[in-house]
């Protein structure tokens, strides 16, 4: 009997090829996993913020299924995937209510797991996103490091898996990456 990791992996490529109930079948089954991963990233914004998890998921899934067919390979990469739509489900979140309101209420995420040396700080998510992109011209890996973990939940083996390089990899370019994010969402220091 293969794995839950196998048989997940056997849906995708369905999906792949084109089996809509194969994406619907991986909705249920990782369904759980992501509405967690959701509920934790938006923990992390303000007490005010809009969105629910569940909408948070749900949003992700409607653009995955409106949009071109992922050449998905395994399971890692299929939440590393699930970690960008999240950011852009967020950025784009944050931006409509910055241009509703002209600069009022923006989403606001505590940034706890980049800086626990002064205890939790808030950043616009729009900030955060601005410096991420800033961080991508220097090192897109690192940005990448960042994405998959602050807003995927990956662990630092699954991001290792997701993208092809060792655990030691991974944590050199967290420590580069939270570094460079610290002093780009707090220049003062």
């Amino acid at each position: 009997m293969p794995s839950a990791e196998e048989r997940l992996t056997t849906l995708l490529s369905r999906w792949r090829d084109g089996d809509q109930l194969a994406g619907q079948e991986v909705v249920q089954t990782v369904y759980d996993e992501l509405r967690r991963i959701a509920g934790n990233l938006l923990r992390k914004e303000r007490l005010d913020h809009t969105l629910q998890p569940t909408a948070l998921v749900h949003e992700m899934y409607l653009r995955f299924f409106e949009s071109q067919p992922v050449d998905w390979q395994n399971r890692a990469h299929f939440f590393a995937v699930a970690a960008q739509q999240l950011r852009r489900i967020l950025v784009n979140h944050a931006r409509d209510r910055v241009a509703a309101k002209r600069g009022g209420g923006a989403l606001r995420l505590t940034l706890t797991s980049l800086d626990s040396l002064a205890g939790p700080r808030e950043q616009d998510v729009l900030e955060l996103n601005e410096a991420l992109e800033r961080l991508e011209t220097f090192d897109s890996r690192a940005a990448r490091v960042i994405e998959l973990r602050f807003f995927g939940g990956m662990t630092e083996p699954e991001m290792a898996e997701s993208l092809g390089i060792s655990i030691a990899t991974v944590k050199r370019d967290w420590v580069f990456a939270r570094a460079f994010l610290i002093s780009q969402l707090n220049p003062d220091g």
